[in-house]
C-alpha cells in the first residue's frame, strides 16, 4: 500500500536568504513591508483611522525605519544617527509637504489629542527613577556628585561666557541651549521640559522644542568625538587610564548590575503602568498648590519614592520592566512625533549657527574637562571620570552607549545611567524652579 500521509519538509529543505533575517525594528523585513502596504493603502485611500490606532500604525512604522537606517548608515551611526532621523526626516517631510493630511491628522490626534505623549513620559520617567536599584542610585550618586557639581557649573560658565561673546543672554543661553544638553536626553529631558517650559512662559511647545533639540544633538556628538580622543588619551598615557575602571581603589563593581534582567512578568507590566499613571497624576494634581508644572512634580515625588524605600521591590521592577517596554517600542516612535509636530523645520536649521555650535562646543568640552581634572582630586583615572562625565550630555540611554561605545568603556555604564538620569532630573528640576520664580 502507498503510503499517502501528507509530511511537511525538514526545516533544512527550505531555502534561506540573507534577506529572511534582515529585520526593521523588532519585525521581519517581510511582515514590516505587509504592514507597510497596509498603512500606505488606508493612507492614501482615505480609510486611515484617525484615532490612537492609525497615529501609532504610522508612528511605529516609520520610527523603526528610520531608527535601523540611523543605526546602520556609516559615521551618522556613531554620532546619534537614529535621534537625528527620527526628528529630522518627519520635519522636513512636513515643511516641504510631503507628509500625507491623513497621517499627519492620525499622528496629531495620537500626540496631541490623546496626550499620548504624557503616557510615554511618564512610564519613562517613572520607571527610570524607580527601576534603577537603590545601592546604585545611592552610591553612584555619592562616587559621582562632586565631578558631576563642578562640570555642571564649568559648563554652564563656559557656555554662557560664549554666549556672551556671539551676543546670546545668559537667559536665553542657560535656558534654551545649556539645560538641553545636559538635561538627560529629547524623550527624558527636552520633552518634559518644553511642557513644563511652556506652561512657565506660555509660549507654543512647538517653538521651544525647535531651539532646545539642536542643542541637545549637538552637544551627543560633541561628547561622542571627545569620548574617542579621550580612549586614544589613554592608550597612550596608561598613567592617566584606569583601561575601564574609573576608581584607583578598583572598587567599580560595589555598584553591581544597573538592573538584573528578568523575564517580563505580565502582572508587574500592568504594576508599573499604574505605578506610572498614578506619579504622572499626582504631579498634576500637585502642579496648582507648589506652582511647579506637573511633569516636573513627578519626578521629584518618584525620587521621594525611591529615596524613602516605600515601594515593594517588585513594584520598582514593574516600573523598571514598563519603562523597557516603551523605550524599547516607542522610543522611535515618539520622536518622530516631535520632529513632525514640535520641530519647525526652518527653525531647526536656522539654530545652527556658528554661536550656537561654539555655545554647545565649549559646554561640553568645559564639563568633560572638569571631570578630568577633578577626577585626578578624587581618587579616580581621569580620562574615565572625563568620560563619565561626558555622559551628562548624552541622549539618554541610547547617547551613553554611543559615548561609552566610541571609548570602549560600557563596563562604565551603571555610573553613566548616575550620570545622564540622576545628573539630568535633577538639572531639569533646578531649572523649572529657576524660570518659575524669574517668571
Amino acid at each position: 500500500m502507498v503510503d499517502t500521509t501528507f509530511r511537511p519538509a525538514a526545516p533544512e529543505a527550505i531555502p534561506s536568504t540573507k534577506l529572511n533575517g534582515v529585520k526593521i525594528g523588532p519585525l521581519p523585513i517581510s511582515i514590516y513591508v505587509g504592514a507597510a502596504i497596509v498603512c500606505a493603502a488606508a493612507v492614501y485611500s482615505g480609510k486611515l483611522p484617525n484615532d490612537v490606532i492609525g497615529g501609532l500604525l504610522v508612528l511605529m512604522l516609520l520610527g523603526f525605519l528610520l531608527g535601523k537606517l540611523g543605526q546602520t548608515i556609516p559615521v551618522l551611526k556613531q554620532i546619534g544617527g537614529t535621534a537625528i532621523l527620527c526628528l529630522f526626516v518627519p520635519a522636513a517631510l512636513v515643511s516641504y509637504g510631503l507628509m500625507p493630511d491623513a497621517a499627519l491628522k492620525a499622528i496629531t490626534t495620537t500626540f496631541r489629542t490623546a496626550n499620548f505623549q504624557y503616557f510615554f513620559i511618564a512610564c519613562l520617567v517613572a520607571g527610570s527613577i524607580l527601576g534603577m536599584p537603590y545601592r546604585v542610585l545611592v552610591q553612584g550618586f555619592i562616587r559621582m556628585f562632586v565631578p558631576l557639581l563642578i562640570g555642571t557649573i564649568a559648563a554652564v560658565s563656559a557656555g554662557i561666557l560664549v554666549g556672551l561673546a556671539f551676543g546670546y543672554t545668559p537667559k536665553d543661553t542657560f535656558f534654551f541651549i545649556i539645560i538641553p544638553i545636559v538635561g538627560g536626553g529629547l524623550a527624558e529631558g527636552v520633552l518634559p521640559l518644553s511642557i513644563a517650559y511652556s506652561e512657565i512662559l506660555q509660549r507654543p511647545q512647538a517653538d521651544l522644542v525647535a531651539h532646545m533639540v539642536p542643542a541637545a544633538l549637538l552637544g551627543n556628538v560633541v561628547a561622542i568625538v571627545c569620548a574617542g580622543l579621550l580612549a586614544r588619551l589613554g592608550e597612550r598615557r596608561r598613567d592617566l587610564s584606569g583601561q575601564g575602571m574609573l576608581v584607583k581603589t578598583g572598587d567599580n563593581d560595589i555598584l553591581g548590575d544597573v538592573r538584573p534582567d528578568r523575564p517580563i512578568d505580565l502582572g508587574l507590566l500592568g504594576a508599573g503602568m499604574v505605578l506610572s499613571c498614578g506619579l504622572f497624576v499626582l504631579g498634576m494634581t500637585l502642579a496648582p498648590f507648589t506652582g511647579i508644572p506637573g511633569p516636573i512634580m513627578m519626578i521629584i515625588a518618584a525620587v521621594a519614592l525611591k529615596l524613602t524605600k516605600i515601594l515593594p521591590n517588585e513594584m520598582e521592577l514593574g516600573a523598571y520592566q514598563i519603562n523597557k517596554f516603551m523605550s524599547t517600542n516607542l522610543t522611535f516612535a515618539i520622536l518622530v512625533a516631535m520632529g513632525a509636530l514640535l520641530v519647525k523645520w526652518e527653525q531647526l536649521v536656522a539654530s545652527f549657527n556658528p554661536g550656537y555650535i561654539m555655545i554647545c562646543t565649549a559646554t561640553v568640552l568645559a564639563m568633560i574637562a572638569s571631570g578630568f581634572y577633578v577626577g585626578k582630586w578624587l581618587n579616580m583615572y581621569p580620562v574615565e571620570a572625563a568620560i563619565v562625565t561626558a555622559c551628562h550630555s548624552g541622549l539618554g540611554g541610547t547617547g551613553d552607549v554611543a559615548i561609552l561605545g566610541a571609548a570602549d568603556r560600557m563596563g562604565l555604564m551603571a555610573f553613566a545611567q548616575i550620570a545622564t538620569r540622576v545628573g539630568g532630573a535633577i538639572m531639569i528640576v533646578i531649572a523649572t524652579l529657576l524660570l518659575k520664580s524669574l517668571s
